[in-house]
């Protein structure tokens, strides 16, 4: 197989609001990985455990399907788009409704090699 100099890992579908998960994209974005996964480790943010399974996936990919140096990476992108909003109803006062909206996100990492 052809040598890539990047790998990715997708999360779809993650019942996490976007812009909950993009205050911890911008703590990782250009660290190394070993770096990144540190900072991962210590966020108390509910992204956090999402991150690190889906920055282990990218290295994973990097390593397996593209035979790169793990010690050599680094998370050049990361980001979370907006996936399909889960619309809800709350009961309000009054015989009223109230709709709730349950976000979602599609996540991306990506890995590149330093040169």
């Amino acid at each position: 197989m052809e040598a890539k100099n990047e790998a990715r890992a997708i999360l779809k579908y993650a019942r996490i609001s976007p812009r909950k998960v993009n205050i911890v994209n911008d703590l990782i974005r250009n660290k190394p990985v070993g770096v990144a996964l540190g900072i991962l480790n210590n966020t108390p943010k509910a992204a956090s455990p999402l991150l690190i399974k889906l920055l282990n996936s990218a290295v994973a990919n990097a390593e397996n399907n593209y035979h790169m140096d793990t010690d050599k990476l680094y998370v050049a992108e990361v980001y979370a788009n907006a996936g399909p909003t889960l619309k809800r109803v709350q009961p309000r006062a009054q015989g009223r409704a109230f709709r709730i909206l349950k976000r979602t996100s599609h996540i991306t990492v990506v890995v590149k090699e330093k040169d």
